[in-house]
């Protein structure tokens, strides 16, 4: 079990270990959900993509060429890969 110290200010400072063990990098957000009991729930938030971000994504990129369905599975993957998504899969 981790304990932490809160500051005259009302501030928690969290060690590396708990945040490597969130999941939680440099910039990323935290998600701290409240509890009725007196209890909260903290996870790393995970952002919320959205099907409009990815439109036009392949715009330019074909230069004219169809593209089998497995191309474009593989192109919305690394799309959703970069912006932060994560698949179905992963849920």
């Amino acid at each position: 079990m981790t304990t932490l110290t809160v500051t005259t200010r009302g501030q928690v400072t969290f060690r590396k270990d708990v945040l490597k063990h969130l999941g939680i990098q440099p910039g990323d957000k935290i998600r701290l959900d409240l509890l009725p009991d007196g209890r909260a729930v903290l996870r790393a938030d995970q952002p919320q993509g959205s099907w409009h971000e990815l439109q036009g994504f392949l715009k330019g990129k074909t230069n004219g060429a169809q593209l089998s369905i497995e191309e474009i599975n593989d192109a919305i993957a690394e799309a959703g890969a970069a912006s932060g998504m994560r698949g179905l899969a992963d849920t």
